[in-house]
């Protein structure tokens, strides 16, 4: 239907895996008096950790029970589980491992399997490929005679280095060694060898004169090894046997060879004396089809934010029919975030959801696809938000380990209950007032969409007064700071799982600074622990909620408006009108005002604005050199077009403004990584002296790091993953559509089986679910077409994995 290529027909490969890390059994106990072991697992892709459960504390049958999201652009020979005990030094060693090749996932599709733990070996832990060339000849010796030699040359290696040896088996001759290649992991050696193979005949007799069973028992076997200076020696890489027989008549031969473990003739270790690991293992296949194929669909699912009601929309029917919202959330998070109608999308299903909410304390409070898509929009979109804000004391946390258990039971007896308590404390202030402190930082996707938020809770509650800080706090601390405290691995803060006694800390602070957002009357009865009631004693003021409703407000991209005191003198360079100098009547006095939206300038106090720029467009703020036109206290305000050029009146605003004006364009995906710090004039740049005006800049920006919040979405891959979720619950879409037909003929209570659904109109929810009805059975013909394709070339088309 489309192409019999399948690479064309096909615009995604990568391997997805979805890991539930499960628990272990019978793990040998520790060999000493404390029998019980320190266990925590990993998962590796050949030999590369991609992921890291919590460590289980004083037990052989760990419990881990974890989630575990990765996309895998690349190919692997096998995707590993490895169990590892942490001992009292903190050191940590392998017990065990599971193996499984790439290969073999469909194998364990759908099935919870219990798996033996192999033991692990540093000489069967191989990865890589080398590339070899083989050529036999003959060779005429100084006496006359003939004898075969093979040739063998190794152009590069790859994923391995750095030295090779080589050397004929079973009559071994002298081994062959390259030149150490230091620093790569990718070596090229390009070095022939040559190996005897037959003994000298005469000259007349030139035939390969070897019986065919000692042909085969002939093999070249290359070792590769990561040469070290330390006393320990060399470290093995992996090797490869290649039999002699490849060579074939023509007597050539070139290929890549996977590297593989060393046979050492260890002893075999039965698994059952290493224990066993449960994996549930779910393969699937995407066939990702042409763009326009997606169209009909796409633009249904676009649309959903202009549908009215919004229930009717399709967006809002997938969160319905799927059995957990989170498997909605994210395919659509990513899909309006890919086409930027992230914000108008969030804010129809916010307020209809507010509408239909009686008790203002109970807004998104459940897991509804509301609250789910919002969490999801925050972890993607406010992923640099967190690192800038969280991760320094963070970091400080988890690297002095400073002992911060206030429950009496719990305490150590080395440990004093006061001074746990001020490091407690301490480590919430400061978290606190850095949360408190950061709202003009927020991305201005998440402030328009808290904004959307406050506004429509106002609305529905205009009694409650605290209503519109609440449903903002209740996201910004409960769903968004508070996790990622708990669990600043989950959220890129962190490489691993913070060690036991440092988690028991963030989980204390994370407690603290939830029910500091909540903004509850009776704070205290927010804690089932006497010990953490009496804690929170020491925040029990109204300074505290005060700032929390502040940051509440800042974080409003329509409300958190600074304006400047104080006129500066301005002027604007457009570089397209090419003048060759500025005189001094293009210095114009102006007023200006900043919110997280829009920076602009007025000629006069509450007059409007003669210039807006949108704070996206802001793609750098930096000083400018006083040479450039003989004035102090200037700086720069670099658009992709212009530059506007600012006086300030002294050192001190100048430095405010260029402050402030980083801060809320510091999360742009396109703010610039250079500058020029001096202006263009008489046709150069003053500071590098290039004479074109587009010349990138000469200096590194100071303004900080950029936030990257540009994601690497494929809209195409995002709307099949839609597809596919629509046809997994294609019965539950005709459920729904009989609960239409069944509201709209009869006015009486719902039967009990469609009363799950939302349905606000029966007409339009029918319409729409007759639209992705069609477009779901179309793309199941398209499926079944490229089947046949694929079953006809007997080449695969795309691959994912889930592995639970």
């Amino acid at each position: 239907l489309w192409t019999l290529n399948p690479g064309a027909a096909s615009s995604c490969s990568d391997f997805l895996v979805c890991l539930s890390a499960g628990e272990a059994k019978n793990i040998p106990p520790y060999p000493g008096p404390n029998k019980m072991r320190d266990c925590y697992c990993t998962v590796n892709l050949d030999q590369e950790e991609v992921f890291r459960t919590k460590t289980i504390e004083k037990s052989l049958c760990p419990f881990y029970g974890e989630d575990f999201y990765c996309e895998i652009p690349r190919s692997f020979r096998h995707l590993s589980f490895y169990i590892f005990d942490r001992d009292v030094f903190r050191r940590d060693s392998s017990i065990g491992k599971v193996a499984v090749k790439k290969e073999d996932l469909q194998k364990y599709h759908g099935k919870d399997h219990w798996f033996p733990l192999q033991p692990v070996c540093a000489d069967s832990e191989v990865q890589g490929k080398v590339h070899l060339e083989l050529r036999l000849s003959e060779v005429i010796t100084d006496s006359g005679v003939v004898c075969h030699k093979l040739a063998t040359r190794c152009p590069s290696a790859n994923q391995s280095s750095h030295n090779i040896n080589a050397f004929l088996t079973p009559y071994r001759s002298e081994a062959k060694k390259t030149k150490v290649k230091r620093k790569t992991n990718n070596p090229q050696f390009d070095e022939v060898f040559f190996f005897e193979v037959t003994k000298p005949l005469s000259y007349t007799k030139r035939q390969f004169d070897v019986e065919e069973d000692d042909v085969d028992k002939l093999a070249l076997k290359v070792d590769l090894w990561n040469a070290s200076n330390l006393k320990f020696g060399d470290e093995f890489l992996g090797e490869v046997r290649v039999p002699l027989k490849v060579l074939g008549q023509s007597g050539v031969h070139d290929a890549w060879y996977f590297l593989q473990p060393r046979d050492n003739g260890n002893k075999s270790v039965k698994a059952d004396e290493l224990g066993s690991l449960r994996l549930n293992i779910v393969y699937t296949e995407d066939h990702v089809f042409p763009t326009e194929h997606y169209n009909p669909l796409r633009d249904l699912l676009l649309q959903s934010a202009h549908v009215e009601p919004v229930s009717a929309s399709a967006a809002h029917i997938l969160g319905e029919v799927c059995r957990e919202k989170q498997e909605a959330a994210v395919p659509l998070v990513r899909l309006f975030l890919h086409y930027g109608k992230i914000v108008p999308f969030l804010s129809v299903i916010a307020h209809a959801e507010i509408n239909r909410t009686q008790d203002p304390n109970t807004i998104f409070r459940g897991n509804s696809l509301t609250s789910k898509c919002i969490d999801e929009t925050m972890k993607l979109a406010g992923m640099h938000y967190l690192r800038v804000t969280l991760k320094p004391i963070i970091d400080e946390i988890c690297t002095d380990h400073k002992p911060c258990e206030i429950d009496p039971v719990k305490l150590k007896e080395s440990e004093n209950l006061d001074t746990n308590r001020e490091n407690l404390r301490q480590y919430v202030d400061r978290i606190f007032n850095v949360i408190t402190s950061s709202g003009v930082s927020c991305p201005t996707v998440m402030c328009d969409i808290f904004f959307s938020l406050r506004e429509s809770a106002a609305s529905r509650f205009q009694v409650d007064p605290d209503v519109r800080y609440t449903a903002v706090s209740s996201f910004i601390f409960l769903r968004f700071f508070a996790p990622a405290i708990l669990s600043p691995n989950l959220f890129h803060l962190r490489p691993h799982h913070p060690d036991p006694c440092t988690s028991r800390t963030l989980t204390l602070i994370s407690k603290t600074i939830q029910t500091l957002g909540s903004l509850a009357k009776s704070k205290s009865a927010n804690f089932k622990e006497s010990y953490m009631a009496a804690f929170y004693d020491y925040f029990n003021e109204q300074k505290y909620a005060d700032a929390v409703k502040n940051v509440s407000v800042s974080c409003l991209s329509h409300i958190s408006e600074i304006s400047a005191s104080v006129c500066v003198l301005i002027f604007m360079i457009k570089r397209a009108q090419g003048r060759n100098r500025f005189g001094l009547k293009n210095f114009k006095k102006r007023w200006f005002r900043l919110t997280n939206h829009e920076f602009t300038y007025h000629k006069t106090k509450g007059e409007g604005a003669l210039c807006s720029i949108p704070i996206e467009n802001i793609l750098a703020v930096e000083r400018l050199e006083e040479e450039s036109f003989k004035m102090k206290n200037m700086f720069q305000v670099i658009q992709p077009e212009r530059a506007l050029y600012i006086q300030a009146n002294n050192c001190v605003e100048a430095r405010d403004w260029i402050d402030i004006l980083t801060k809320v364009s510091q999360c742009n995906c396109k703010r610039l990584s250079t500058y020029h710090p001096s202006a263009y004039l008489n046709g150069h740049w003053l500071c590098c002296k290039l004479s074109a005006d587009t010349a990138p800049g000469c200096t590194p920006c100071t303004g900080g790091l950029p936030a990257n919040i540009q994601l690497d979405v494929d809209g195409d891959r995002e709307t099949e993953r839609i597809y596919s979720l629509y046809s997994t619950y294609m019965s539950k879409l005709v459920k729904m559509q009989e609960a239409c037909g069944s509201k709209s003929v009869y006015d009486g209570p719902e039967q009990e089986e469609y009363s799950t659904f939302v349905i606000d109109d029966p007409q339009e929810t029918y319409k729409t679910l007759r639209l992705v009805k069609i477009f779901t059975l179309l793309t199941v013909c398209c499926h079944k077409v490229i089947k046949s394709v694929r079953s006809t070339a007997q080449k695969p088309l795309v691959s994912s994995a889930v592995v639970c």
